[in-house]
C-alpha cells in the first residue's frame, strides 16, 4: 500500500508543477499568438530573421515562465539544511547564514533562467547597437551620397514619429493614466519601421511595455509590402509614379570613407543621445568602407549579427507573458504602431510629392515611402510600385538613398526623444 501510495504521490506532484496546473489562460492565448506568428515567419517569410525567434521566445516564455526568472534567495533553517546535506558542517556551509526570532537561516541562491542572462542585452542596451554595427557593415551608403536630397524624405518619414508621440499623450484626455510621455515616445518610434531602434528606445523609456513594442515594430516591418502599396497609390497620380528618374553620379571611395566619420562627429556633438546607435552604424560601414578590415568587417555583418539577432529576437519574444501582453494598454499600443507606421510612409510620400514640383517631375514621389528604415524592403517596395505602372522604371536605387536616410533618421529621432523624455 505504501508503494502504490508513493506513485500517487509522484503523480500528483508532476501534475501539480506541470504547465496543465500552473498556466493561465493568458499564457494559452499567447502560445496561440507565437504560433501565428511562427506561421508568418515561416510559411509567408515575413522577416523571419527576427520574427521567428521572437515568436519562439514567446512560445517557451509562456510555456515556461522560469526562463525569464531572476535569480532569487530561499531562506532555509540551519537545521534542516545540514540534515539535507551530511557532508556540510556549520563551518563549511558557504553561504551567508542570517539569524531571526532566534532561528539561524541559510540563504540558499537560486539561478535565473537562461533567457533572464541573455536578457541582460537587451536591458542594458547592449544589442541595439551591436545590430546597428552590423547594419552598417551590410549598409551602402553611395546613393544617399550621390543624391544628398535624400536626407529629406528620410526625415520627413520620422514625422509619423513625432505625431504618434503626441496622439498618444492625447489619449489620456479619453483614457485618463493610459500613457505616460515616456511610453508614448517609446510607442512612437515604432513608426519608424526599425526594430533595434524601437527595443533600444523601449528599454530606456517604457520597459514594462518592451514585448507588445517589439512585436508591433517587428509585424509592421514584416508587413511592408501589404501597408505601404495602398497608401502609396492612394497619394500619388499614375503620372508621378511613372516618373523614371536619372542615373545618379558614381560616389568615390573617399566620399563613403569621409561619411560615416563626419556623421558620427556631428550626430555626436549635436544629439549625444543618439550617439550609441549612429555611432555603431557608422563604424560597422566605416569597416566596409575602409577595406583594410576585412576580416571584421566580415564578423559584423556575419556572425556577430546572427549571434545577436538570435539572442535579441528571442530575449525580447519572452518579455510577452500573458499576463504582461494581454492588456488593454497592448491593444492601444498596436494601433497607435499601425497609425505611426502608416504616418511615416505618408510624410515621406507627401515631402516626395513636394520634391516632384520643386524639381520639375524628375523625383518620383514614391521613394519617399523608402524613407521609413525597413531596409531594404521599403526600396523595394517603392521600386515594385514604380514598375507596375512603368515596366521600364528601376527606382531601387534612388529609394535606397531615403531608405539609408532613415535608418539615420529613426537613430536621430530615437536620441531626440530620450533627451526629451529620458
Amino acid at each position: 500500500m505504501s508503494i502504490l501510495q508513493g506513485f500517487l504521490d509522484s503523480i500528483v506532484y508532476l501534475f501539480n508543477t506541470s504547465g496543465l496546473a500552473t498556466l493561465t489562460w493568458q499564457n494559452y492565448v499567447m502560445v496561440g499568438i507565437a504560433c501565428v506568428l511562427l506561421f508568418l515567419a515561416i510559411k509567408k517569410q515575413y522577416e523571419p530573421l527576427l520574427l521567428l525567434p521572437i515568436a519562439f521566445g514567446m512560445l517557451i516564455v509562456n510555456l515556461f515562465p522560469a526562463i525569464m526568472g531572476a535569480p532569487s534567495t530561499e531562506m532555509i533553517p540551519l537545521t534542516e539544511y545540514l540534515a539535507s546535506h551530511p557532508d556540510v558542517t556549520e563551518a563549511t556551509i558557504g553561504y551567508p547564514v542570517t539569524t531571526l526570532e532566534g532561528i539561524q537561516y541559510v540563504n540558499y541562491p537560486h539561478n535565473g533562467g537562461l533567457f533572464y542572462y541573455l536578457y541582460q542585452g537587451v536591458k542594458l542596451g547592449i544589442y541595439p547597437p551591436l545590430i546597428f554595427l552590423g547594419i552598417g557593415a551590410m549598409t551602402d551608403f553611395g546613393p544617399l551620397i550621390a543624391n544628398p536630397k535624400s536626407f529629406i524624405l528620410g526625415a520627413a518619414a520620422q514625422v509619423g514619429i513625432f505625431i504618434t508621440f503626441i496622439g498618444a499623450i492625447a489619449l489620456n484626455v479619453f483614457f485618463p493614466g493610459m500613457f505616460t510621455p515616456a511610453q508614448a515616445g517609446a510607442i512612437g518610434i515604432i513608426g519608424g519601421a526599425d526594430g533595434p531602434t524601437a527595443i533600444y528606445v523601449a528599454t530606456k523609456l517604457a520597459p514594462e511595455l518592451l514585448g507588445p513594442i517589439a512585436v508591433a515594430a517587428y509585424s509592421y516591418m514584416a508587413l511592408v509590402p501589404i501597408i505601404q502599396p495602398p497608401i502609396m497609390k492612394a497619394l500619388t497620380t499614375k503620372k508621378e509614379r511613372s516618373v523614371v528618374m536619372e542615373v545618379t553620379r558614381p560616389v568615390s571611395k573617399l566620399e563613403k570613407i569621409l561619411f560615416p566619420i563626419i556623421v558620427t562627429i556631428v550626430i555626436a556633438l549635436i544629439l549625444p543621445d543618439a550617439a550609441p546607435l549612429v555611432g555603431m552604424l557608422m563604424l560597422g560601414n566605416l569597416f566596409k568602407e575602409s577595406g583594410v578590415v576585412d576580416r571584421i568587417f566580415k564578423t559584423a555583418q556575419n556572425e556577430l549579427m546572427n549571434i545577436v539577432t538570435i539572442f535579441l529576437g528571442v530575449t525580447v519574444g519572452a518579455t510577452a507573458t500573458g499576463q504582461n501582453f494581454l492588456k488593454p494598454q497592448t491593444l492601444g499600443i498596436i494601433a497607435l504602431g499601425l497609425i505611426a507606421f502608416c504616418m511615416g510612409t505618408a510624410c515621406g510620400i507627401l515631402f516626395g510629392k513636394l520634391m516632384y514640383v520643386v524639381t520639375g517631375g524628375k523625383v518620383n514621389p514614391l521613394i519617399g515611402s523608402a524613407g521609413v528604415s525597413a531596409v531594404p524592403m521599403a526600396a523595394r517596395v517603392s521600386n515594385k510600385v514604380g514598375q507596375q505602372e512603368n515596366p521600364a522604371n528601376f527606382l531601387l536605387m534612388h529609394a535606397m538613398g531615403p531608405n539609408v536616410a532613415g535608418v539615420i533618421g529613426s537613430a536621430v529621432a530615437a536620441g531626440v526623444l530620450l533627451s526629451i523624455l529620458g
